[in-house]
């Protein structure tokens, strides 16, 4: 079982609004010069927002949405304080893989 941490918010907001590409470039760019694994991804329109369990976060956001996963739940709270309103949580797939995570929750 995986636990992954994300940060979701409309589409418009974290794709037009903010600098969203911008900082995940530098993430990445980060990550590379310390040779570390990205543990982070993009998913528009997330299917794990559907799960039962994620019902007052979905009540909470404007269609369509846009979620930052992570393995790292620091990674997400610095997403948190960067863009401010996003809202965050977490949910654990049996999967490793996270094609599947994002699939079923």
């Amino acid at each position: 079982m995986n636990t992954y941490y994300f940060a979701i918010a409309s589409q418009d907001f974290l794709l037009h609004e903010e600098p969203l590409e911008e900082v995940l470039r530098e993430r990445i760019n980060h990550y590379k010069n310390m040779e570390k694994i990205i543990d982070f991804w993009l998913v528009i329109n997330p299917a794990f927002i559907n799960a039962p369990e994620m019902k007052n976060i979905k009540m909470q956001l404007s269609k369509p949405s846009v979620a930052i996963l992570s393995y790292n739940p620091k990674f997400i709270e610095w997403i948190k304080l960067r863009f401010g309103f996003v809202l965050t949580g977490k949910f654990i797939s049996p999967s490793p893989n996270i094609q599947d995570a994002l699939k079923s929750t």
